[in-house]
């Protein structure tokens, strides 16, 4: 028997430190209120790994209603790696979402060999993309989105659930009380076409998801997000459906800063519109 053998155990709040930690060991975006919501969404489903009294390890787990469930946030100490601490963090949550129909996650190109092992199967690809905002940056002359406003929810999280395929109220409220100024939606023909959300991070603000019924509308939305953050390095989450919004996201200063893949284990497809989820919220929240 080792002399500290590891132990898995439910995430709490007293755990939220050692997870801030590894972010930051890892160069991860996340802040506190971050983990703050993993807990609020998923109280007994976050799992940790630990070593004597110390975590080493973290993963995440959010269920969307019985629609399909999202494994995020899979870090270990560098010093435990490679020794099978990530796998068995895996293995934990698949263990609790067990009873759901569909699990996914969003896996870097080395992360993707480990989880085709545990029966994840690709689904779509995805970029992070980079930018620092230009302090001279002007939105789309004439651009119609504006910033969003309490009157605007009943539209945006009808938007949403028929983009998602589930509903995230909790999540998206979440992210207004957070960076009321990075939500924007777009107007049009009486109805909304779109809109934006964002937040602030350890290294960069991260814009999405940008759910919007074209990639015109899309555009227009990023583009007057972007205005809000003139000076700062911002992240988007890129799906690559269209190729239009792709050329427009380099033509507007982003660049690749890594490539994920979608990947899904279960029974079905991703419900909703994928079609019109032109960036996620990112791929700890799928």
């Amino acid at each position: 028997m080792p002399d500290n053998p590891i132990q898995f155990r439910v995430m709490t709040a007293e755990h939220i430190p050692a997870g801030l930690a590894l972010c930051r060991s890892a160069r991860w975006n996340q802040l506190q209120r971050d983990w703050e919501l993993f807990l609020a969404l998923s109280p007994n489903e976050c799992r940790v790994a630990v070593k004597g009294d110390q975590v080493i390890g973290t993963v995440t787990t959010v269920s969307y209603q019985d629609c399909v469930s999202w494994i995020g946030m899979v870090l270990v100490d560098l010093a435990e790696r490679r020794q099978g601490i990530g796998t068995q963090l895996l293995s934990e949550a698949l263990s609790v979402l067990n009873d759901l129909p569909l699990i996914g996650l969003d896996a870097t190109p080395a992360g993707r060999e480990v989880y085709l092992k545990l029966g994840f199967v690709d689904e779509c690809r995805l970029s992070r993309m980079e930018a620092v905002v230009a302090d001279s940056f002007a939105s789309q002359e004439h651009n119609p989105a504006r910033p969003m406003t309490e009157a605007d929810w009943p539209h945006v999280l009808e938007l949403d659930r028929d983009a998602f395929g589930a509903d995230r109220r909790t999540m998206l409220e979440w992210m207004f009380a957070g960076a009321p100024e990075a939500a924007w939606v777009l107007p049009r023909e009486g109805e909304l076409a779109g809109f934006v959300f964002g937040r602030h991070g350890f290294n960069f603000q991260h814009i999405g998801p940008v759910i919007a019924k074209d990639t015109d509308a899309a555009c227009q939305l990023v583009s007057a997000a972007l205005e809000t953050q003139r000076g700062k390095a911002v992240i988007l989450d890129a799906a690559h459906h269209s190729s239009e919004w792709l050329n427009w996201l380099e033509a507007a200063g982003f660049r690749e800063q890594r490539p994920f893949v979608r990947m899904l284990r279960g029974k079905g497809s991703l419900p909703g519109k994928p079609e019109h989820q032109f960036a996620i919220l990112g791929p700890e929240f799928g």
